[in-house]
């Protein structure tokens, strides 16, 4: 949407950032996580789900409304962190409260559920991935414990938060150095008149 030398940039292709993406994928896992292990009249079953979508929404809407406003697309972009950060607890607290091991970054299995996410979000690889529920078969999450589950799903959280993380800080470069909405239209009334 827009153009370079319109007065809304272009904005929008969230689909294409691999914080989406990852964050789809959350989404996509933790429903599948809930329906297996978490009682579906739980308030715990909603509000998981609840976290994984807002952490997909609020990636979009952000991208959506970068065009007339990087206030928004900071602040978006944040509670999608903020949201999977949610949803992280909610993860480490089902491994505690069920007595299930939580996986150190370092364990084998963590460090094999990282390479497998390096491998199917490579950045090299430009082929549509807007349907990555397909997904969850490369991570054997439709017949694996709720350990292998919990852990594996707290791994791609930990994964998505870091993408966002970096995200934020480009988007706070980017508004650093080129401004926002206002200023960009107060740049080209000024061109417009000289």
């Amino acid at each position: 949407m827009g153009g370079e030398a319109s007065l809304i940039p272009k904005h929008g292709g969230y689909k294409r950032l691999r914080s989406f993406q990852s964050a789809q994928l959350v989404y996509d896992a933790t429903v599948l996580f809930c329906s297996r292990f978490v009682d579906q009249r739980s308030r715990t079953h909603d509000q998981m789900i609840q976290a994984a979508r807002s952490g997909c929404q609020n990636i979009a809407e952000g991208s959506m409304a970068s065009g007339t406003s990087k206030k928004s697309e900071l602040k978006l972009t944040n509670v999608a962190k903020a949201s999977l950060e949610e949803l992280l607890l909610d993860c480490t607290d089902y491994l505690r409260q069920h007595n299930l091991r939580l996986w150190d970054k370092n364990d084998p299995q963590a460090l094999a559920v990282r390479g497998r996410y390096r491998t199917l979000l490579d950045p090299s690889d430009k082929s549509d991935k807007s349907d990555m529920s397909d997904m969850l078969g490369a991570y054997g999450l439709r017949t694996c414990s709720v350990e292998v589950f919990a852990n594996t799903l707290v791994c791609l959280i930990n994964q998505t938060t870091f993408l966002l993380g970096r995200q934020l800080e480009k988007l706070e470069q980017q508004f650093l150095s080129e401004g926002g909405f206002t200023e960009r239209l107060y740049r080209m009334r000024r061109d417009r008149r000289e």
